[in-house]
């Protein structure tokens, strides 16, 4: 059934392409673009205004709180086929799976929202890369095609709402299949199979990009790289710097020969070790910039000028505390969104914790601070 919207879209003299993209490049605007990153699981099992509207996910909820829409184009850029999934052992409260990625995971029964405990790799020696490459990252497999015109029938060239392209990962998914410690130990003890890793992923992104640049008018560049924790990242920053900024380089070249100039990557964690060398490898936006792990977006912004982006950076630990709490967290943002370059929303995505009627607040605070007045 259609959903209907629980509240107005805010007022607007621009189509939301128009607004992002003068928002991103700091230039006038009729309003803040309106958007979140979405829900934990929970949160469409627990929260009684999803539960009666008969919201399931956060595509349904989008819809339902009315957003300015964003899309993104995907491809085929990561190993096909994925490994099958499959529930290995059960106990009263865990499952042992086998996930997509082949990683052997202990994960709740009740299947809430965490990280799973991963117990053992499919890839762990240059022996097991060479066969999963072989098997899963076959450049001519027929699934890396992309069809140019569908795209275009969803997507057509007179849309109003932003449209990406999927940049993917050069050392997220690498860390997904070796797992947090295996790739720890792998830059040491296998170094040139990680870089290997890296270049693949590299060429499956551009085997996509060569397809679609050029053929399709894209508004920005989107890509997922979670390679820090609270600590920083996982891998050295030399090994950062001198591995994966180059692929960065690479994509980014075929972007910049388009005129795509915007390019943010979802990368949970502190990101400041690492921030230089994703900005020289192209990389100039940062999503959903967790806040607790890091710093608040303005020390960023302030640092980085009109060099630096931000998506998100609303302290979801604030949204969780009291209408207060949220007031005051959302005037400390004013000047970042008034000088532009700046689209705030919840620094993940919105925990179960946070009461519904403190969500709505947060929304009409955002509408009455952001909105057109």
């Amino acid at each position: 059934m259609p959903i209907t919207p629980c509240r107005p879209k805010w007022k607007a003299a621009m189509t939301g392409r128009e607004r992002f993209n003068n928002q991103m490049h700091y230039r006038p605007i009729d309003r803040c673009f309106n958007m979140e990153f979405g829900y934990w699981d929970e949160n469409f099992q627990q929260w009684p205004i999803f539960i009666e509207n008969g919201i399931t996910d956060n595509d349904e909820a989008d819809i339902f709180f009315n957003f300015d829409r964003i899309d993104v184009v995907n491809g085929c850029i990561w190993m096909n086929p994925p490994f099958e999934k499959k529930t290995v052992e059960e106990t009263a409260t865990s499952r042992i799976i086998i996930n997509s990625d082949g990683l052997l995971a202990e994960v709740p029964k009740d299947a809430h929202d965490t990280i799973p405990h991963y117990i053992k790799a499919s890839v762990v020696t240059p022996d097991d890369w060479k066969r999963v490459k072989d098997e899963r990252f076959r450049i001519d497999d027929p699934a890396r095609r992309i069809d140019i015109e569908a795209i275009k029938k969803t997507h057509p060239p007179d849309r109003d709402y932003p449209l990406g392209v999927d940049c993917g990962s050069m050392i997220g998914k690498v860390r997904d299949t070796l797992t947090f410690e295996g790739l720890a130990y792998a830059c040491y003890d296998y170094p040139k199979m990680v870089e290997d890793m890296v270049e693949t992923c590299c060429l499956m992104v551009e085997h996509f990009l060569d397809q679609v640049l050029g053929k399709i008018d894209f508004d920005y560049a989107s890509g997922w790289e979670d390679i820090c924790f609270k600590n920083g990242p996982i891998v050295s920053v030399d090994f950062f710097r001198d591995v994966v900024t180059p692929r960065y380089k690479r994509i980014g070249d075929r972007l910049h020969a388009v005129g795509i100039d915007l390019w943010f990557t979802d990368c949970d964690g502190d990101v400041r070790p690492i921030l230089p060398f994703l900005m020289e490898g192209g990389i100039n936006c940062l999503f959903p910039f967790e806040v607790n792990s890091c710093c608040h977006p303005g020390e960023l912004l302030d640092e980085y000028g009109k060099d630096l982006r931000i998506m998100g950076g609303f302290d979801k630990m604030q949204l969780g505390k009291s209408p207060e709490a949220i007031k005051k967290y959302m005037e400390s943002l004013v000047p970042y969104v008034e000088r532009g370059g700046y689209i705030p929303f919840c620094d993940h995505r919105c925990p179960p914790n946070v009461k519904p009627e403190d969500y709505l607040y947060y929304l009409d605070l955002k509408e009455q601070m952001f909105g057109m007045k």
